[in-house]
């Protein structure tokens, strides 16, 4: 039984370790048999907790069990310790999802992502090694457009001078490390020519 689990197991929280990182969960048991588990890949600035009740409801509505995890960096997970590569996303899509899919022994899910984990979906979903049964995507990225980076650049001046840090603080073991490896990865130069278009056909 994981840490954090109800006695009917309805309900799970814990942690699980993939690619080398311990990683915060939760477990929404299905309520009907021979249904997709559903995966929820959070936001650039998302954990576990950010997503508040939305889960609970889509699980409730379709029966299916529900997985929800923060990424490295993210939550209560490892905080980030380095800074993130230019790549950071395709990492996530084919080195650490699998991973977590894999140590819980889940096939051929259907994902749900907002934003950056919006693209982590596209990304694994566009690799033939995986099954994927659907994707649900919110506002993915798949190239960098100048209207992001600069609502990026607002962020992070209301994290130095604003209440965003405050905020945020609520969610993050280490805010300033996760804030800052999501804001300063995509204002990095090199960052601007990051683009997934040429995986959408698959």
């Amino acid at each position: 039984m994981s840490a954090g689990s109800s006695e009917n197991e309805s309900e799970q929280y814990g942690f699980v370790t993939a690619a080398g990182r311990r990683l915060e969960f939760r477990w929404i048991a299905p309520t009907a048999s021979d249904r997709p588990a559903l995966v929820f890949l959070h936001e650039g600035l998302g954990s576990i907790a950010q997503w508040k009740m939305f889960p609970d409801a889509v699980a409730a509505a379709t029966g299916c069990g529900a997985f929800i995890y923060s990424r490295y960096g993210f939550g209560q997970s490892d905080p980030l310790t380095e800074l993130r590569d230019v790549d950071y996303l395709a990492h996530e899509a084919l080195v650490a999802l699998p991973a977590v899919l894999a140590a819980r022994g889940m096939v051929d899910p259907i994902l749900i992502g907002h934003s950056d984990g919006a693209t982590i979906a596209l990304l694994y979903a566009s690799d033939a090694r995986w099954s994927t049964r659907a994707i649900v995507l919110e506002a993915p990225h798949v190239f960098v457009e100048d209207v992001g980076l600069t609502g990026i650049a607002c962020a992070r001046e209301a994290f130095r001078d604003g209440d965003l840090r405050r905020k945020l603080g609520r969610y993050h073991r280490d805010v300033d490390a996760m804030f800052n490896g999501w804001a300063d990865t995509w204002l990095r130069p090199e960052f601007r020519a990051w683009n997934m278009e040429s995986r959408l056909p698959d």
